[in-house]
């Protein structure tokens, strides 16, 4: 400061500036806080959202080895009379 005890008008400038940086300083990091705790709740729900997608590719694997199990076992098989009721059932002439 100068000799005399009141600032002078470039030093309340300067307090006043530095004062708007200093809050806008602090604004942006609260913003920027809120911005990273969205993106961890976003990337918790991804990786929630592949738990689930790869607990049904899993459970669509399994009834496709199913499936194709069963369509093995009935190719496998002789054709038969069938059974009654199934619309496979043939009686002979």
């Amino acid at each position: 400061m100068s000799t005399s005890e009141e600032p002078t008008f470039f030093e309340k400038e300067r307090d006043r500036l530095a004062g708007e940086i200093t809050a806008g300083f602090e604004e942006l990091l609260s913003s920027s806080n809120v911005s990273n705790r969205k993106l961890e709740e976003i990337l918790g729900m991804t990786t929630e959202y592949k738990h689930i997608a790869e607990l049904w590719q899993s459970f669509q694997e399994l009834t496709r080895r199913r499936r194709e199990s069963a369509e093995e076992s009935t190719s496998e098989d002789a054709p038969g009379p069938g059974l009654p009721g199934t619309g496979s059932h043939r009686v002979n002439e």
